[in-house]
């Protein structure tokens, strides 16, 4: 009996010495593992950061960079000038045509330039001031030329003495002059738009810039049969 319960103690000790052991391996696993918790908030901060960037695609059709300011800032004086000349067909043109086409311009690019000039003020950029010629912006007569001193070289705008001959233009004369000075202005609107594609980064004015092609082309089409007719 005594070698039994003598066994039986060896047999308990072993095996508590065995669980020790387990138990100080475990607590030096832990330690390890502490490791392991000291990288993981950096994997946090990287995941984090993964899905910053991930938002910040998801919201990049919302961001604008400085083409798209640039784009608002040049069309809408570009648009302005081309509401000004339309708005000189009602009274002088002899083509109920053209007075069409004037119309259906005025009324697609008046609502764009407050558009434009929305997405300007929430940007917190420079609107550009109406000149004193555009009749768009409230002035009661219109006065020969528009000033646009502020936009050198900017495609298919006409200068202040091709304004004033289109005012005292009438008849097939305005007409032909017209037209040929609205095609040249739409095709500038066109090139700028096209620039706005390319490199724009602001949805809806990639868009616009879209719209922008499509319409004009196809009124730059049509003013050119018209002036076959001529």
């Amino acid at each position: 009996m005594n070698s039994i319960r003598t066994l039986t103690r060896r047999t308990a000790l072993v095996a508590a010495t065995a669980i020790t052991a387990f138990l100080l391996a475990a607590c030096g696993g832990g330690d390890d593992s502490g490791g392991g918790a000291h990288e993981g908030p950096h994997g946090s901060a990287s995941a984090s950061a993964d899905a910053g960037s991930t938002s910040g695609n998801e919201t990049g059709e919302k961001a604008h960079n400085s083409q798209d300011v640039a784009f608002a800032q040049g069309m809408i004086p570009h648009h302005r000038q081309a509401l000004e000349m339309a708005r000189l067909a009602a009274d002088r043109s002899a083509s109920a045509e053209i007075e069409d086409l004037a119309a259906r311009i005025e009324k697609a690019q008046d609502p764009e330039i407050t558009t434009m000039t929305g997405w300007l003020t929430a940007w917190g950029e420079e609107v550009p001031e109406p000149a004193a010629s555009d009749t768009s912006a409230g002035a009661t007569e219109p006065m020969p030329g528009m000033d646009h001193s502020g936009h050198p070289g900017m495609p298919g705008m006409m200068d202040g003495q091709d304004m004033a001959e289109l005012e005292k233009a009438s008849g097939r004369a305005f007409d032909t002059m017209f037209l040929t000075m609205m095609v040249e202005h739409h095709e500038g609107a066109v090139e700028m738009a096209g620039t706005e594609q390319a490199e724009g980064r602001y949805a809806p004015a990639r868009a616009l810039a879209d719209d922008i092609v499509t319409a004009q082309n196809a009124e730059i089409a049509e003013m050119n049969k018209l002036l076959g007719k001529k």
